[in-house]
């Protein structure tokens, strides 16, 4: 091969056959297959979050509340990975449906090249200046002096991901869900098991939580470098295929900008809430933390079905399939209904004992928890009709809308609100679930409204 030529890009059979069971599948069987390992591995993403919650209990209410405020503004800088990792597979989904198979490889080893730009610049910026921009988020002087170094090192194992959520989007367009969810579900017996270790073995702080995450993204890290480094295939790395051409970045970056500023500005939301919060007491934020994780168990499962829902509608675009595109929606819209309906339903029938698990003993913070959550498990049906509307609207490449419905459940439904509940009412700590239920039913009902409308554009414009 001359120096200078472009790797081969190839299928599997694996691959090839993928590719047809989306175009030629029943659909039902396709949505299940793709999605089911990956509403899985959401599930286990939020139990880990959850047990990672009982364990900070165990150090200390403070502790709880700390790695609570310190998550959500880790979520908002993970959201420059994950929204880059969303809009870009799409691109690359979109190519594999389209049988181009060296624009593939070109996009997938051009992703990694940002990812590598994105998360280096972000640890170069904030890891000397990380107490200056904790005070800038509106962070309790308390969560400061107690998590800076927990924050930090969060921080890294939050660029890890980076790289990590970029590989995940590579498997999930290739329709090896099962194998993401077999390498999560070692990632995460190996953070639990070392979280375990560290605050009950050796009764560390909240610091050694953030280190059993590191070690735990390595191992995700090291097996994306070995799938990724198969010479030949469309779907690994290759420097020589890394690409700044317009046809290759410009589709990706135009799809991820919305994307990311989408999922920084919701968690950027949730830390303003936080912080308004913080007026009735720190213990309302752990609350309120730890209610959002209880939520979790419903809006996860939704997740994995908006995710592998839209590798599967904008593979079938590429492949010029936009009538079996709409029927997968379809399929996502009843699963995801059926999903809040279920998992809400058996949350509030176990939330005392459940909640009795990250209260560390103390029965005030414990019936705090009860009370958010039962306002935030109304949205649990309405959020899944958002999840599928999502799945749409990224699957059909409209993430500025999705930008908009998402900007509009934050800072319209939400920091609004609880702003007038603060001012104009005496309701206390109950504002913070007040608030979450109202959020998440009018973002339901914004959704319904844009994916009536969306549908009705895409049959006119495929005469469908």
């Amino acid at each position: 091969m001359p120096a200078n030529s472009e790797p081969s890009a190839n299928l599997t059979e694996k691959d090839r056959a993928f590719r047809a069971f989306v175009r030629e599948g029943n659909m039902w069987k396709v949505v299940f297959y793709v999605c089911t390992p990956l509403a899985l591995y959401q599930s286990l993403n939020q139990l880990f979050k959850i047990f990672d919650s009982m364990m900070a209990s165990y150090i200390g209410a403070s502790s709880v509340s700390s790695v609570a405020y310190l998550s959500q503004i880790n979520l908002m800088l993970s959201a420059l990975g994950g929204g880059l990792a969303v809009g870009a597979s799409i691109k690359v989904s979109e190519a594999y449906g389209a049988g181009d198979f060296k624009l593939v490889k070109r996009r997938v080893s051009t992703l990694f090249a940002l990812c590598g730009i994105l998360g280096g610049g972000l640890l170069l910026i904030l890891i000397p200046f990380a107490p200056q921009f904790l005070r800038f988020a509106k962070t309790p002087e308390e969560f400061i002096a107690e998590g800076t170094t927990y924050f930090i090192l969060d921080l890294i194992g939050t660029v890890l991901n980076f790289f990590n959520s970029v590989y995940i989007a590579i498997e999930r367009a290739r329709g090896n869900s099962r194998r993401i969810l077999h390498l999560n579900m070692g990632v995460i017996l190996v953070k639990l098991s070392l979280t375990a270790l560290f605050v009950y073995g050796f009764h560390s702080g909240i610091n050694m939580i953030a280190a059993a995450t590191i070690i735990s993204q390595c191992l995700m890290f090291a097996a994306a470098i070995y799938h990724l480094s198969q010479k030949g295939n469309a779907f690994s790395f290759a420097v020589r295929s890394i690409s700044l051409k317009r046809r290759v970045v410009r589709p990706m970056i135009l799809l991820s900008v919305p994307v990311i500023i989408e999922k920084m500005a919701f968690s950027f939301g949730k830390v303003v809430v936080n912080s308004m919060c913080t007026v009735y007491s720190p213990l309302t934020v752990g609350a309120l933390g730890i209610s959002n994780n209880l939520g979790g168990i419903t809006t996860n499962p939704q997740n994995g079905f908006q995710e592998g829902g839209s590798a599967i509608i904008s593979q079938s675009l590429g492949a010029g399939l936009p009538k079996r595109a709409l029927e997968a929606f379809r399929c996502i819209l009843i699963i995801c209904i059926a999903i809040g309906a279920a998992l809400m339903s058996l949350t509030l029938i176990f939330l005392e004992p459940i909640s009795s698990l990250f209260a560390g003993g103390d029965p005030e913070f414990q019936k705090m928890i009860c009370t958010i959550y039962k306002m935030e498990a109304l949205g649990a049906i309405p959020l899944g009709i958002n999840a599928s509307v999502m799945a749409l609207l990224y699957g059909f490449g409209k993430t500025r809308i999705s930008l908009m419905i998402n900007f509009s459940r934050v800072f319209i439904f939400r920091v609004p609100v609880l702003w007038a509940l603060q001012n104009f009412t005496d309701l206390g700590d109950i504002s913070a679930g007040i608030v979450m239920a109202v959020s998440n039913i009018a973002t339901g009902i914004l959704a319904v409204a844009v994916g009536w409308i969306t549908v009705r554009q895409i049959r006119k414009q495929y005469s469908i």
